[in-house]
């Protein structure tokens, strides 16, 4: 089943440091030809700078297929450099935000939909990319991803990851403690006080970084409201002190109340709050299908845990308006090309390139979904990946993670608001009180 039939998802939503690679000096003049340079060719030799948010660390997979693209684009072009800079997502992130202030972003880098990329197209740091998208790639997107991207009718950035949040389970675990899968949220809350009773972790959360805890919000507010009330609230035609959404809010801090999260889960880290779903202390994880590499193909990971690995939808809440399958999630990274970049034309014909050799093997190779379509029919994967992605092509709703929907400002109030109510520091009333102060404030920016 192709993933082209995502088309008839709706999107919610406005338009994720060691240096590795050559020091060679900055084209003079750039590459403007499509086609490879042929070895021995004189051309200018030409050095891309090129930042992500991939480190070998924690995106194993990830990494080594996004190097030997560069490796192998190296190599179909003798001429050209591309030197790489990798940083942990939220460090990316700020880094992104240090450089632009200075209007020194590196040649190519990730970025991210919506509010996200917003700032730095009206800002006249990244460069339209409807000519790469117009040439080889026409039609080669799942419908709805590039739109993400897209500012004033142009596009400014190219996906390659799209994905949606489930809740993974330990079979293990549950079957240890005579659970079942829950379908409604009563079911859930149920588990969560076996799991709790039998001195069992229900759920791994590492909410230092802060949008790991939006997710459970997102989730809260979408199985009360339905897909309205927080999309009109941060598009500003409606607001975070609309009733379901505060109630969100309450539900959140009562998972809180009943233990439902590992101790100091508000100090840990992403990898850390990982850590402890993977090493069997945590029964649940709710997580994008980023992290299926880990799940099922990483040779690092246990046989025995990778066989326990299930998951679930969010259930349903009783008298709510949500639907189990809207899910949360969206495209992720995507690629931008600096508008200030000395060798914009070969900056445009490497993403060409990653974009293209991406899609034909991030799902065999990589465990990652692509943003560009998929044949599942065509390739061999774990049964896991085929259940997620049928899960996918049947989604009735993808809501856009929040903070990427929001203007910078405001998406950083947001995720210190969300840390504060995981932490019992605000209560609902003031979580919703200070979002509508941010929001809009930043709309006046």
């Amino acid at each position: 089943m192709a993933l082209s039939v995502l088309g008839a998802v709706a999107l919610t939503g406005c338009g994720s440091v060691k240096n590795s690679g050559s020091t060679s000096d900055p084209a003079k003049s750039p590459v403007a030809s499509t086609a490879a340079t042929p070895a021995g060719s004189k051309a200018d030799k030409v050095t891309i700078n090129f930042m992500h948010s991939w480190p070998a660390g924690s995106f194993k997979q990830q990494n080594a297929v996004l190097t030997r693209i560069i490796d192998d684009y190296q190599k179909a072009n003798p001429n050209v450099t591309v030197k790489t800079e990798v940083l942990e997502n939220e460090q990316y992130k700020s880094k992104l935000k240090v450089l632009s202030a200075s209007n020194q972003l590196p040649d190519v880098g990730f970025t991210f939909a919506a509010g996200f990329l917003e700032p730095y197209v009206k800002g006249g740091l990244f460069e339209p990319l409807d000519d790469v998208l117009n040439n080889k790639l026409k039609d080669k997107f799942v419908s709805g991803t590039t739109e993400a991207y897209s500012v004033d009718g142009k596009t400014y950035g190219l996906p390659v990851e799209l994905n949606i949040v489930p809740v993974y389970y330990n079979k293990a675990i549950f079957a240890k403690n005579n659970l079942q899968v829950p379908k409604t949220y009563d079911e859930f809350l149920d588990a969560v006080k076996t799991l709790t009773k039998n001195n069992v972790v229900p759920i791994a959360l590492g909410n230092k970084d802060r949008w790991t805890g939006s997710l459970w919000y997102m989730y809260m507010a979408n199985r009360i409201g339905g897909n309205d009330p927080l999309k009109k609230a941060i598009a500003r035609t409606g607001s975070f002190e609309e009733p379901s959404l505060i109630q969100a809010a309450k539900d959140v801090q009562g998972l809180v109340d009943l233990n439902a999260f590992n101790k100091g889960f508000n100090g840990l880290s992403y990898d850390e709050g990982k850590s402890e779903f993977m090493n069997g202390k945590a029964a649940m994880y709710l997580m994008g299908t980023w992290e299926l590499p880990s799940f099922t193909t990483n040779p690092d990971v246990p046989k025995e845990f990778k066989d326990n690995v299930g998951f679930f939808k969010f259930p349903a809440l009783n008298g709510g308006k949500g639907d189990v399958n809207s899910w949360v999630g969206g495209p992720g990274a995507g690629l931008y090309v600096a508008k200030n970049s000395t060798v914009k034309a070969e900056a445009k014909k490497f993403v060409e390139y990653f974009v293209e050799q991406w899609g034909k093997v991030a799902v065999t190779e990589a465990g990652v979904i692509p943003a560009t379509k998929v044949d599942t029919v065509a390739v061999k994967l774990p049964q896991l990946y085929i259940d997620l992605l049928n899960e996918l092509n049947n989604a009735s709703n993808i809501t856009l993670f929040a903070d990427v929907q929001m203007k910078p400002s405001a998406a950083e109030a947001h995720l210190n608001m969300i840390q504060a109510l995981f932490g019992k520091a605000v209560s609902p009333e003031e979580f919703a009180k200070k979002h509508e102060e941010a929001l809009d404030k930043a709309a006046k920016e």
